[in-house]
């Protein structure tokens, strides 16, 4: 009878191990042994939303507004649909990697197609573009972007030598920057970057020179150019400057995204 009982539980958990769920997959954020910092005064909220391949991003407040602590780096939409890689300069949705960064929070670079997936430009605060980003989130506007170097502009801590427009520095991050000797420029004093937490990270942008590696942060917005309407607004960091560059791109350029919480 003890043989029996022991044959009979040992069924049991066979059916048992064969009705256990398949373990998730690995979430793909790896991240090369770079920990992100951000200053004590950053209101950061760790582990804030998952893409569809399983990247993790830290989000930081800055004013009214919450975004992303780090470059999109997802392969897929929020719906599962790939997001094809490659180097061809046309109106496919495509994205380009940063090879020369082992460090997963540079991200990918996208062209405007895959950032808006086929929505409509916007010029709105808030966009209502979900695009590219993971649900919850949007790609900003013009005007989102506006929003936040506007408010930077007006909080003393964020701001060098008391000019409001220099406020580059409070949102680059903290290294991979190349130096530079030239006072409240992003590349100057590394240590004094970052006051916001926003991390930007100078991951170049497509087509460009290897040298836009290391010295050129360039992100993507949601508003279409009305000039010309093959370019889309964005913004940008430079090692050089102090400033928050606004400029418009060909739409087949490659560029950085960072979300915005809905």
């Amino acid at each position: 009878m003890k043989k029996i009982s022991l044959l009979f539980c040992a069924v049991l958990f066979l059916l048992a191990a064969c009705e256990k769920e398949e373990p998730l997959p690995t979430p793909n954020n790896e991240n090369n042994g770079y920990t992100p910092t951000y200053p004590a005064t950053a209101e950061v909220i760790y582990d804030a939303v998952t893409d569809y391949d399983g990247n993790s991003y830290d989000a930081v407040r800055i004013g009214e507004q919450v975004w992303m602590a780090s470059n999109l780096r997802t392969t897929r939409y929020a719906n599962g649909d790939a997001i094809p890689e490659g180097s061809n300069s046309d109106t496919i949705p495509l994205r380009f990697a940063v090879p020369q960064a082992d460090n997963p929070y540079y991200g990918y670079l996208y062209n405007f197609y895959a950032v808006m997936h086929g929505e409509a430009p916007s010029g709105t605060n808030p966009s209502g573009v979900q695009g590219i980003c993971p649900d919850g989130w949007h790609v900003p506007s013009d005007a989102e972007w506006t929003q936040l170097t506007s408010y930077c502009g007006g909080v003393s801590e964020f701001v060098c030598d008391s000019l409001g427009a220099n406020v580059a520095k409070a949102l680059a991050a903290g290294y991979g920057w190349k130096s530079n000797d030239v006072e409240c420029t992003v590349g100057n004093d590394l240590a004094s970057n970052n006051a916001t937490g926003f991390s930007a990270l100078p991951a170049g942008f497509y087509p460009g020179t290897q040298t836009s590696f290391g010295e050129y942060a360039s992100f993507w917005s949601a508003t279409e150019s009305t000039e010309e309407l093959s370019s889309a607004y964005d913004r940008s960091l430079f090692y050089g400057h102090a400033t928050v560059s606004r400029a418009v791109h060909h739409k087949y350029g490659g560029q950085s995204v960072r979300c915005v919480k809905d």
